[in-house]
């Protein structure tokens, strides 16, 4: 969406919050939102994969706070110029803070022949939100200085469009340029719609619909779901998938929806983990989903493949760190190159 001469990426709505000012950014529109399962209402307010873009014709000031209550009441933005990260970074909290971003002088001198092959320009400037649990809910007070909305020739000419757990969203790397999807997109000169749902990825219809009336998107994942073990009766995990894939995937039929099996996790290797038969069980369901789907661009990926090991987890041997973020995308990419070029 393109407001006050930026696209607002990843956002779905601006909702005013109340009387404190700023606008709430989220990720899907209300009208979406508010049918979703109660966490995940909350989730779709965190900014994962949110950007504000712009091109600067000069120095451009932009107002930003954070609505306390959420995972936190503070979190750090970052600036990238097209696909180069920028030393610009800015704490922001409860109180609305301006700051200032101005294009680096170096880059304004590139070659062209540097840049005639990036995926973003590099005049155009990405305010990187704090999404999952590196910031909370994240109010847009406004903006001043020369400025346009980039163009389609500045931005990737493909989208992927991620729908998971907090895995999705981002929960543990040290920032949203490093989870498996941003890595992904990045890999595949992709831009990136970021739908992951920390802890409450239950495939909802509202969410399957969405995805179904989207236009935007080029590839999608369909990360189902370690939410919805202990949750669901798998017979209930399965209905769940199958209506998730199935309205996607008729809505796209020349689009490739890639489903993901439960990525390795505690539940596989701890010892007499009580869960371990579920999470298999799971598994094998959303694999009979997708073999008996009658949709020619459903795909399967094995979750345990893309995450081999347990090297790169975080402590609670869930949630994948730097490294097997990093991991994930390698394998992610490698997997959807070849169907994006069927």
């Amino acid at each position: 969406m393109q407001i006050d001469g930026m696209q607002f990426h990843n956002v779905g709505e601006l909702r005013p919050p109340g009387d404190d000012g700023g606008q709430l950014v989220q990720r899907v529109p209300e009208s979406v939102r508010t049918d979703l399962n109660e966490g995940a209402q909350s989730r779709m307010r965190h900014p994962a994969g949110v950007e504000l873009r712009f091109v600067p014709e000069g120095p451009v000031e932009l107002t930003l706070s954070m609505e306390p209550g959420g995972s936190a009441d503070s979190g750090t933005v970052r600036v990238f110029w097209g696909p180069i990260q920028g030393y610009d970074e800015f704490e922001i909290g409860t109180e609305p803070r301006t700051f200032e971003v101005e294009m680096p002088e170096k880059l304004t001198r590139l070659k062209e022949s540097v840049t005639a092959d990036l995926a973003f320009d590099p005049r155009v400037c990405r305010v990187c939100l704090p999404g999952e649990h590196r910031g909370g809910y994240t109010l847009y007070h406004g903006a001043s200085g020369e400025r346009r909305p980039p163009t389609e020739d500045e931005l990737p000419d493909r989208t992927y469009l991620a729908y998971g757990t907090s895995i999705t969203e981002g929960e543990a790397p040290l920032g949203e340029h490093l989870t498996y999807v941003s890595q992904t997109a990045r890999r595949l000169d992709a831009d990136l719609v970021n739908l992951g749902s920390c802890g409450t990825a239950y495939c909802d219809e509202a969410i399957a619909d969405h995805v179904a009336e989207r236009d935007d998107w080029d590839v999608a994942t369909l990360s189902v779901s370690v939410n919805m073990v202990g949750t669901f009766d798998p017979e209930v995990f399965r209905e769940r998938a199958e209506n998730l894939i199935d309205t996607v995937a008729s809505a796209h039929p020349d689009k490739p929806v890639a489903c993901i099996t439960i990525f390795r996790c505690s539940r596989d290797v701890v010892e007499g983990h009580d869960e371990a038969e579920t999470v298999e069980r799971f598994r094998e369901e959303l694999r009979e989903v997708v073999a008996e789907s009658p949709h020619d661009n459903v795909h399967l990926l094995e979750g345990p493949e893309l995450l081999p090991s347990i090297d790169g987890l975080t402590t609670d041997l869930v949630h994948p760190g730097d490294g097997a973020m990093t991991t994930m995308a390698e394998g992610l990419a490698a997997e959807l190159r070849p169907l994006l070029a069927d």
